[in-house]
């Protein structure tokens, strides 16, 4: 809890731990080497059982007492829409979110479709106005290769939000953004182009067994979000490495914090 080393982020909030690998893009996952590490403390269940999904009701509240404004990573050690968490659960955290909107929540989810399933729940009707929706609190979803984009970017539009965000991180394989007619759901006052996006982050893998990434594919990223108008951050280039250079760009979306 606090400060992160997550470069587009402030400081991590972790109301939820643990999650369980759905895709490639899990193999290597930080979290769990963190949660291993931390096993039988600070809240996380001793090992094997360290990151199986936790409530944190005891971290429920500190939002309240953060004055400064600042942008949240939430649960940077889990997924908040995994599919283990009650729904009641997820309304606390949510409600929190709303209540201090002197803050920009960012939520990270590789589940966008119970992502989805939870706003329908909380609107307790099929047809969601984007004003029961925080306005502070950004929605993305992370995507390692095409496959992974092609299923989950989708369904997040899906989803009414402030702010559409996609990490590409780690980034796998080369992205085309280019393949969809992306159209908004409703008229959100998104940018007209490419695509929807109003954010989109990079980066390759770290740590033990770093998979390859390779610079041309991050300069093809940058280029599809210059030709599309959209915000492109390059977070870091991993472990395994491999090209020339790399578009060094920190970005941000469009909106008034």
């Amino acid at each position: 809890m606090g400060k992160t080393k997550i470069e587009w982020s402030e400081m991590s909030w972790n109301p939820i731990t643990g999650c369980t690998k759905v895709s490639e893009g899990c193999k290597n996952c930080y979290a769990e080497r963190m949660a291993r590490r931390l096993a039988g403390r600070f809240g996380y269940q001793e090992y094997p059982y360290h990151f199986d999904v936790t409530y944190h009701e005891d971290k429920l509240k500190l939002p309240y007492k953060w004055k400064k404004p600042r942008r949240v990573f939430v649960c940077s050690m889990g997924d908040l829409f995994h599919e283990n968490i009650d729904f009641q659960y997820t309304k606390k955290i949510w409600k929190v979110m709303a209540e201090n909107n002197q803050h920009v929540f960012q939520i990270l989810t590789k589940r966008p479709e119970q992502m989805f399933k939870f706003i329908r729940w909380l609107a307790g009707a099929d047809d969601i106005s984007i004003a029961e929706f925080p306005q502070n609190v950004w929605v993305g979803v992370t995507a390692e290769n095409q496959k992974t984009a092609d299923e989950r970017i989708p369904i997040l539009f899906k989803t009414p939000a402030a702010v559409y965000f996609v990490s590409i991180e780690p980034m796998l394989e080369p992205i085309s953004f280019h393949w969809v007619n992306w159209f908004p759901i409703k008229d959100y006052n998104h940018l007209d182009g490419l695509c929807q996006l109003d954010w989109l982050i990079c980066g390759g893998e770290t740590g033990p067994g770093a998979r390859e990434m390779k610079a041309e594919w991050a300069w093809s990223l940058y280029n599809q979000c210059r030709e599309a108008n959209v915000p492109f951050f390059f977070k870091k280039p991993g472990d395994a490495f491999e090209g020339g250079s790399l578009p060094l760009v920190r970005e941000y979306p469009r909106v008034e914090k």
